[in-house]
C-alpha cells in the first residue's frame, strides 16, 4: 500500500514521516508553554498522549496531529499570573469537558446548532479579543521586559534587534519560503533570533550541560477553582468552531469526508477529552494543527498511523531532560517578537470571521453585539458574580458569554419582502 492511502496502516517505515510531522509542529508546539510557564517537556508528552487519545476515539481514521492551542495563550497567562498554574489547569480541564458536551449536543441536535449559537458575529470579534487582550505583553517581551512590563531582563537596543530578527525572519518564511521551509515559519524565526543571541553571549548552555538525558517530565496536578472555570471555558468557543474548519480543511485534503466519517461529534469528543488530559497533567489545550495538515497535503501522505509515530517521538521526546532545559534557554525578546505577529495573526483570524460572513457590522443588532464583545474584552470590563463581590467574571470570558447571550436574547431584523 501507498503512502497516500488514508486507511490506517501502522508500518515501522513511516517513522520518519511521523518524526518530520511532529519537527513542523514542534515550533508551536512548544511556544505556547514557552509563553504561558508551562512546562515544554509536558507539552510534548500531552501533545502526543492527546492525538493518541484522538486516534482511539475516531477510530484511527483522521490524519491529524494535536497540540498546543494558541487560543489559550492569554487566558493561561492571566489565569497563571492571577491564581497559580494549579487552579489554571482546572479551568482548561473544563474547556476540555465543554467540547466534550458540545460534541454531544452535535449529536443530539446536529452541525446547525453550533452555527445558531456561535455564528461568525460572536467567534470573530471573541477571537478577536483572544489577540488584542496581550498584545502589551508581546511588546513588552519584544522590548526586552518582562511580561508585565516591571523588570528589565534585556536591554532594550539588544531585546529590538532579537525581536525584530526573530519577527523579521518569520515573516519572510512564511511569504517566501518553499516546501517544508514555508510549514515553519515560527521554528525558522525562533532559530534565527536564537542565532543572533548566541553570537551576542546572552545564551549560556551550562544548564543543557546539567540537565540528565532522561527525566521525568514535571507533571503538575489541577486544583479545584471556580472563578478560573468561568473564566477560561468560554475562551473553549473560538476554538471549537476552529476545530470544524481544521475538520473540513483535512477532509479537502484528503479527498475523504471526515465531517461525517468518523463524525464531527466524535472529531470534536476527541479534541476535548485530549484538551482535558492535557491540562490534568500540566500541559496546555490541544487543538489540530493547520500546517502539519499543509505538511499531509505536501508530502500526500494520508495515512493516520503516520500520527502515531509523531505522538510516539513526541512521547520519547518529552522524557529527555535536556531538550526542556535548552528551551529555556532562549531568550525573552527572541518570543517577543514572534508574540508581536502571533497575537496580530489571531487578531485578524477574528477579523476574517468576520468579513467573510458577509453581515452588515452596521445593522444595529451586529454592532452592538461586536462593539460589546471587543470593549469589554479589551478595555477589562469585569463583573461580580451571584458567588461573592470578589468573585467576578472578566475578560475573555465575560466577553465570549456576553456574546452568547446578546445573540441569542436581540431581536433580530426583520426581513425585506
Amino acid at each position: 500500500m501507498s503512502t497516500s492511502s488514508t486507511d490506517y496502516n501502522f508500518r515501522a517505515r513511516d517513522f520518519v514521516l511521523g518524526a518530520q510531522m511532529l519537527f513542523v509542529a514542534f515550533g508551536a508546539l512548544v511556544l505556547v508553554p514557552l509563553l504561558t510557564g508551562l512546562d515544554t517537556n509536558v507539552a510534548l508528552f500531552t501533545a502526543g498522549a492527546g492525538t493518541l487519545l484522538f486516534q482511539i476515539v475516531t477510530k484511527g481514521r483522521v490524519p491529524v496531529f494535536l497540540a498546543s492551542s494558541f487560543a489559550f495563550i492569554a487566558p493561561i497567562i492571566y489565569g497563571v499570573q492571577t491564581w497559580g498554574i494549579p487552579s489554571t489547569l482546572c479551568g482548561l480541564a473544563a474547556a476540555g469537558l465543554f467540547y466534550v458536551i458540545l460534541s454531544f449536543l452535535i449529536r443530539l441536535k446536529g452541525t446547525e446548532m453550533l452555527s445558531r449559537i456561535l455564528p461568525p458575529v460572536v467567534t470573530g470579534p471573541v477571537i478577536m479579543v483572544i489577540g488584542l487582550i496581550l498584545a502589551p505583553v508581546a511588546v513588552f517581551m519584544a522590548t526586552g521586559k518582562t511580561g508585565d512590563g516591571s523588570a528589565i531582563l534585556v536591554p532594550e537596543k539588544t531585546a529590538l534587534i532579537l525581536s525584530m530578527t526573530s519577527l523579521a525572519v518569520t515573516v519572510a518564511a512564511s511569504l517566501f519560503g518553499k516546501g517544508w521551509l514555508k510549514l515553519i515559519p515560527i521554528l525558522c524565526g525562533i532559530g534565527a533570533g536564537y542565532l543572533v543571541s548566541i553570537f551576542l553571549g546572552l545564551v549560556s548552555f551550562e544548564a543543557v550541560a546539567a540537565a540528565p538525558w532522561i527525566a521525568m517530565p514535571n507533571f503538575t496536578f489541577p486544583e479545584w477553582n471556580l472563578q478560573a472555570v468561568l473564566f477560561i471555558v468560554p475562551v473553549a468557543i473560538a476554538p471549537a468552531i476552529e476545530h470544524f474548519g481544521d475538520i473540513l480543511a483535512i477532509s479537502s485534503v484528503a479527498g475523504k469526508n471526515y465531517v461525517e466519517d468518523p463524525g464531527i461529534q466524535n472529531t470534536m469528543l476527541g479534541d476535548g477529552l485530549a484538551t482535558s488530559l492535557a491540562a490534568c497533567l500540566g500541559g496546555p489545550p490541544n487543538t489540530t494543527y493547520s500546517e502539519v495538515t499543509g505538511a499531509v497535503a505536501l508530502v500526500k501522505a494520508f495515512n493516520p498511523a503516520i500520527m502515531t509515530w509523531a505522538s510516539i517521538v513526541a512521547i520519547v521526546l518529552a522524557f529527555c531532560g535536556k531538550v526542556g532545559a535548552f528551551l529555556a534557554t532562549i531568550p525573552v525578546p527572541v518570543m517577543g517578537g514572534i508574540m508581536v505577529l502571533l497575537f496580530g495573526a489571531i487578531m485578524v483570524v477574528g477579523m476574517n470571521t468576520l468579513v467573510r460572513s458577509g453581515e452588515d457590522l452596521m445593522e444595529p443588532r451586529n454592532l452592538a453585539i461586536v462593539a460589546l464583545i471587543v470593549i469589554f474584552g479589551v478595555g477589562g470590563m469585569s463583573v461580580p458574580t451571584p458567588f461573592s463581590d470578589e468573585f467576578r467574571l472578566g475578560g475573555i470570558g465575560l466577553a465570549g458569554i456576553l456574546g452568547v447571550v446578546l445573540n441569542l436574547i436581540l431581536p433580530r431584523p426583520a426581513k425585506s419582502e
